[in-house]
């Protein structure tokens, strides 16, 4: 009869941010291990709270599956005899494995018969298979930041302290870092106290619950989110949908009760996000909004525990968050005695990157980049001044008393204080948007000088940290490149701007005369081009290309990204095209004979045969046709004029033999091949095509 497994893995508080990623690690675990046991069962759910991870396995067979192993022996020719009698082999066979001979089978394989033994093992009882794989399933287990303890060679994310591990009513004994396994789990830790007894897994959750602890991270996530609406509504409010903040808070409660707080007015007289994010991003609390969607003075933050003194943790709280407030406001003052603009020179303390120099000179390259990449694009005078404003100003905030407290608010501060000095409003969306995006599905930069600053930051950044030998590597990237070129491939993409990345990497380039760089610029070119397929392949796929029509559109050239966008939705929607596999096939045996030849020039003299005529007259006609429409960006009409090859292509290789004993005639249709090949190769490298 199946009963279920659970294992529960108590520890001392595990960070938020490595509960997820540990449950999904050891449900996957479980599943490889119970099918490599031949273990059967209906599901396998985990859950997690901050002192613990869970195993539950519902339905688990009480023994493994039977085995079944056939083995091969001697043909059946040589195994038996004219008259059906066992031979020497036959008898041999079944002796060293242990069968009767007449136990015997006999199998086609191939195009002959043979004898099998069929050998089968009985399965183990499942409490002595979870006794072997229960603390492997453990120790299996990888975390950011494992800790070691007391004098133990051992890792964990945090130390263990008990460890539950129940078949059915029956305990599985196993030892994990000198604690055995047994059938006692503990409560929250300030609403429960000593060992609780777990008769079965089912018992389990009704012994978790009686104790304030919901075990089940999915319904800590709806009872806070209901617990914060309502509490919010109550308060003629709003809080806005925040997945990340909720998932955290999720996962360091174990039992949630939400309470709401309130702060001084005054303090709504600065910027929301000096008052939001020192709420979200250090106290963890939820901002409430009015039905306006303004900031009201109010936060709801959880507590780990139930209503019991509630205004006492209430009043707790408020004091905390205006000790912040305060030093905020503190600072808000104190950094609006000066003008943004007398900051810059204080730049010149701050290194950026040792061997590259200061923030100023960060600065300093960036405005000059910006300028070249505002010629490229097109910008008026207008924009022009603004872009040269805002690069001045663009990194002033960093050495403010509020970006040094809260790093969070770069660009946003110095937005900010930007207008609060009177400098345009243009500049200063400019100044908050050149540090966009800041993370993965964050906004873009809307406005023209917000996309340029953004982008030559990132190129300043990445050509220089490449320069000097800074590169990401597995998971790596101290600098976050990874991060910034994705950013700039979306800033791109997203402004349909033409910029090519030799260009951009060449002006950051030389920006940096004069430094003591690792790499020329032609090493230092091929390596960015290549980190900036990777993330280009990436979005792409995102966007829903598939696979091998970004390779294709790749290989024919990135450079311009947005060009090799355009050749991939042009590409995409000629796929569908009934007659597109018959060209891909066409295609194929034209590039697989071109292959075979040197090159060289196409001699019309040497054209023999009418339909080679036709096939260099349609080449010429699609490579005249292919440079204007390529030229004009029109990648449509480009597939069209491909498509138009299918005939002339087939026709070709119906009526000529292209390898004839002819040396001269043979490597001119070579010729004709390898030149058609490579021109159908402009829009995109069709042999990455998968038909």
């Amino acid at each position: 009869m199946a009963k279920d497994f659970l294992m529960e893995i108590g520890t001392e508080e595990i960070p938020a941010r490595f509960i997820e990623p540990a449950l999904s690690q050891l449900k996957e675990l479980a599943e490889e291990a119970f099918a490599e046991q031949r273990l059967n069962y209906k599901e396998v759910e985990t859950y997690g709270t901050p002192r613990r991870l869970v195993l539950y396995v519902r339905q688990l067979d009480e023994k493994q599956a039977e085995l079944s192993i056939e083995k091969r022996g001697p043909a059946k020719d040589a195994a038996f005899d004219d008259d059906g009698n066992p031979t020497k082999a036959a008898l041999g066979f079944a002796r060293s494995l242990g069968v009767a001979v007449e136990n015997l089978i006999t199998k086609k394989a191939g195009k002959k018969e043979y004898v099998f033994a069929v050998i089968k093992e009985e399965g183990k009882l499942t409490e002595k298979v979870l006794a072997e794989i229960a603390p492997q399933l453990i120790d299996s287990l990888r975390f950011p930041k494992p800790m070691r303890w007391g004098n133990l060679d051992y890792r964990f994310a945090r130390p263990i302290h008990w460890i539950v591990a129940l078949y059915g009513k029956e305990i599985i004994p196993f030892t994990v870092a000198n604690l055995a396994s047994n059938r006692f789990t503990y409560g929250h830790r300030f609403l429960s106290s000593g060992a609780l007894k777990v008769d079965d897994p089912k018992h389990y959750f009704e012994v978790m619950r009686n104790e304030y602890v919901m075990v089940d991270g999915n319904e800590r996530r709806r009872v806070i989110w209901q617990q914060v609406q309502d509490l919010a509504a109550e308060a003629g409010g709003q809080v806005q949908p925040d997945k990340e903040l909720l998932d955290e808070i999720a996962n360091i409660v174990e039992y949630p009760t939400a309470l709401m707080g309130s702060f001084a007015e005054r303090y709504l007289d600065m910027p929301d996000e000096v008052i939001i994010t020192p709420m979200r991003e250090h106290q963890r609390y939820f901002p409430v909004l009015d039905k306006e969607g303004k900031l009201m003075p109010k936060f709801i933050a959880v507590r780990n525990g139930t209503e019991k003194h509630l205004d006492i943790v209430t009043a707790g709280n408020e004091k905390v968050l205006a000790a912040r407030l305060a030093d905020a406001e503190f600072f808000y003052k104190e950094d609006l005695k000066a003008p943004l603009a007398e900051k810059v020179n204080d730049l010149k303390k701050v290194v950026w990157l040792e061997e590259l120099g200061t923030v100023y000179d960060k600065v300093q390259r960036i405005s000059r980049l910006a300028d070249a990449l505002a010629d490229k694009l097109g910008a008026d005078n207008k924009q022009k001044d603004t872009i040269s404003r805002a690069a001045y100003l663009s990194k002033a905030d960093l050495v403010t008393n509020m970006v040094y407290e809260f790093p969070e608010l770069q660009g946003v501060m110095g937005r900010e204080y930007a207008l609060k000095n009177g400098e345009e409003q243009e500049v200063a969306q400019a100044v908050f948007e050149h540090y966009l995006p800041r993370h993965a599905g964050d906004e873009l930069p809307v406005s023209l000088a917000g996309k340029v600053l953004s982008l030559a930051d990132k190129f300043d950044s990445i050509v220089g940290c490449f320069a000097i030998g800074i590169q990401p590597t597995g998971s790596q990237d101290p600098y976050a490149l990874r991060r910034q070129a994705l950013g700039a491939v979306n800033i791109i993409l997203d402004g349909e701007l033409p910029i090519s990345l030799n260009e951009m990497i060449n002006l950051a380039y030389i920006g940096y005369q004069g430094k003591n760089l690792k790499l020329d610029l032609d090493t230092l070119t091929a390596e960015i081009q290549e980190f900036f397929k990777q993330r280009v392949k990436g979005i792409f796929s995102e966007k829903g290309f598939s696979y091998d029509i970004i390779d294709s559109v790749l290989e024919a050239g990135f450079d311009v990204i947005v060009d090799a966008w355009k050749r991939g939705q042009a590409l995409s929607e000629f796929r569908k095209r009934p007659e597109f596999n018959d060209l891909m096939t066409a295609f194929n045996r034209v590039n697989n004979l071109a292959k075979k030849s040197e090159g060289g020039v196409i001699s019309k003299e040497l054209l023999k045969e009418e339909v080679e005529k036709d096939l260099y007259s349609a080449y010429v006609n699609f490579s005249t046709n292919m440079a204007r429409y390529m030229e004009n960006k029109d990648y449509v009409n480009a597939c069209e004029e491909t498509a138009k090859l299918l005939g002339p292509i087939n026709n070709f290789f119906e009526q000529v033999m292209v390898m004839v004993d002819d040396e001269k005639i043979r490597n001119n249709r070579l010729a004709l091949l390898y030149s058609l090949a490579q021109e159908m190769k402009t829009i995109a490298d069709f042999s990455k095509i998968v038909s």
